[in-house]
């Protein structure tokens, strides 16, 4: 994984100091390329520890078209959960303690983040107890799942997913094996536009490849995150359509590492990278869209140890 940490490099040399949405800081770049050939190994990060359940259980969350956390938070994933919860705060069935701004309040007052993350269980706990609760503060609005499986048109909805994968089996020449997850006329619905927004794919020689745009990418917590999913959605789309696995071609818009990640980043670099594991993936006759998490592991993966940061929410 030495492009990953190339990019690090690059970012830290050569990064303008950039003010962001969620009032953090960045050292920020704009326009950055990597290239991962997926038949050298699965591109886990072995500079720190990944999650490789979480990252599985998303993108099976995603491929079935979900937009809700109660799945996630079933699977044991908590990663959007502050992005539900926070809609949850704004929203006038909200009674509890002021949760304004809690995204800095967490970093800076302990006795806040104690009662922030009591909140925040609280939360959870009833979006998967109540059905109906779920359904209205679980749901994240038309985020990728929705895009990918169901855009609304005026002359129908569009599996985005499932036409570009009849595309790469009777087209595999066509140019226009595409799928985009902004939608302009839902963006401001999301409970977070899309980061990784439009993906392409391309076949050669029986092979299966995929380039990803991604308009912003948080370097240290999130683009690690991003490979090993879209590694992993070449190997099941390659699957489900009998080719082997090429390229993952990752385009990043503004690569930024937040400010305090730095140290975090640093860490990263000083250490070795390490094999990359093998990916495992037991689909007995099924199609990708019936996969559990279970279905789905990496052998072989001794990476070095995890390193926490908080997310910029």
């Amino acid at each position: 994984m030495k492009q990953y940490l190339n990019l690090c490099e690059h970012i830290l040399e050569t990064g303008t100091t950039k003010g962001d949405r969620t009032g953090t800081g960045t050292y920020s770049v704009f326009g950055y390329q990597m290239r991962f050939d997926l038949a050298q190994g699965f591109p886990l990060l072995t500079t720190k520890r990944m999650a490789f359940r979480l990252i599985v259980s998303e993108l099976l969350w995603f491929l079935k078209g979900d937009t809700n956390i109660r799945t996630l938070i079933q699977e044991r994933n908590g990663i959007w959960d502050e992005w539900a919860f926070e809609r949850y705060v704004k929203s006038d069935a909200y009674t509890g303690p002021d949760m304004t701004n809690f995204g800095h309040r967490v970093l800076e007052d302990e006795q806040f983040a104690e009662v922030y993350k009591a909140e925040l269980a609280t939360f959870k706990e009833r979006v998967l107890a109540d059905e109906d609760f779920a359904a209205t503060y679980g749901d994240l609005g038309p985020v990728y799942g929705k895009q990918w499986r169901a855009w609304d048109t005026d002359h129908g909805v569009i599996d985005q997913l499932a036409q570009v994968i009849e595309s790469i089996k009777t087209n595999p020449n066509s140019r226009r094996h595409i799928v985009t997850a902004w939608n302009p006329a839902e963006v401001d619905d999301m409970a977070l536009p899309p980061c990784h927004l439009l993906f392409q794919f391309y076949v050669s020689d029986g092979k299966l490849s995929c380039q990803l745009y991604q308009r912003s990418a948080d370097v240290f917590l999130g683009v690690p995150f991003n490979i090993a999913s879209y590694a992993l959605l070449i190997h099941l789309i390659a699957h489900e359509c009998g080719l082997e696995v090429g390229e993952f071609v990752h385009t990043l818009g503004d690569a930024h590492i937040y400010q305090n990640h730095l140290t975090q980043v640093q860490e990263q670099l000083s250490r070795e990278p390490k094999n990359l594991p093998t990916l495992k993936i037991n689909y007995a006759g099924r199609s990708i869209f019936e996969l559990n998490v279970e279905d789905i592991t990496v052998e072989d993966y001794d990476p070095h140890p995890k390193i926490t940061a908080p997310i910029a929410v």
